[in-house]
């Protein structure tokens, strides 16, 4: 895949979890090609919708056929087909504060605690709670405001995950997690915190290969919409992370 373009056996991939999804019209292959082609220029350009060039269609009709598709979950879904690919036998967690543009505020009817809005030191955004596989392809997200704790969120990032192995750096050394872990004979790779009392070893060699989700995030971030957050609705911006995670399954 190019830049701003897919390529044709990337949409026959595409074509066939589309199909398999319910509650989705495809509708003419050729037509469904050319809106997600034009999420792609989306995606990929970090532009409003009312500059994407008309060459893709008129702007409004694709931004309501995205949005009821984030609403929906067919985004989600799409990737969750592609996720299932994953190797298993390590996984690693991170998370990402991704700032957020003056106009993804405000959302119609909502708070910004509904919508994965907050403010840290950081300023006004939200983060991104990442879990992917051991060749660094992304499995799962959760969205929270800036702010959040990524310990808070290891659990349901790890429910319903079969690993052998958990990778993630000194944010996310807790009792709890370090507890759940074990009860699942899932091994923890988590350096101590400084401020421990008791001394818990690490496995630092194997702690080595937690850099593959550092450069999920990093390929995530070539996308401008994911690097910074225009979405007022969590789920569109969500709908904009399984896209873009989709994508990298595709290379």
């Amino acid at each position: 895949m190019n830049r701003i373009n897919l390529s044709d056996e990337e949409w026959i991939r595409i074509l066939a979890n589309l199909k398999k999804l319910t509650g989705i019209h495809v509708g003419q292959p050729d037509t469904c090609r050319q809106f997600i082609s034009a999420c792609l220029w989306i995606l990929r350009s970090g532009s409003q919708w009312r500059v994407l060039p008309s060459t893709h269609g008129k702007w409004n009709s694709i931004f309501k056929r995205f949005s009821r598709w984030c609403a929906n979950g067919a985004w989600e879904n799409l990737f969750g087909h592609f996720s299932k690919m994953s190797d298993l036998q390590d996984v690693s967690m991170d998370g990402s504060v991704i700032r957020a543009h003056a106009c993804a505020a405000g959302a119609a009817n909502s708070t910004a605690d509904n919508e994965a809005l907050g403010r840290s030191k950081g300023g006004f955004g939200c983060k991104i709670h990442a879990l992917c596989d051991g060749l660094g392809m992304p499995i799962k997200y959760i969205l929270t405001g800036g702010q959040a704790a990524e310990c808070k969120q290891a659990i349901p990032l790890l429910e319903n995950v079969s690993a052998s192995a958990v990778l993630a750096d000194k944010a996310y050394d807790t009792n709890e997690l370090r507890e759940w872990l074990e009860c699942r004979g899932i091994k923890a790779v988590i350096p101590p915190k400084s401020n421990r009392k008791e001394e818990i070893e690490c496995d630092y060699w194997h702690y080595k290969e937690r850099h593959t989700v550092e450069c999920m995030f990093g390929k995530l971030k070539h996308y401008r919409r994911i690097a910074t957050r225009y979405e007022k609705k969590a789920i569109n911006y969500m709908g904009m992370l399984s896209f873009s995670s989709v994508l990298l399954w595709l290379r």
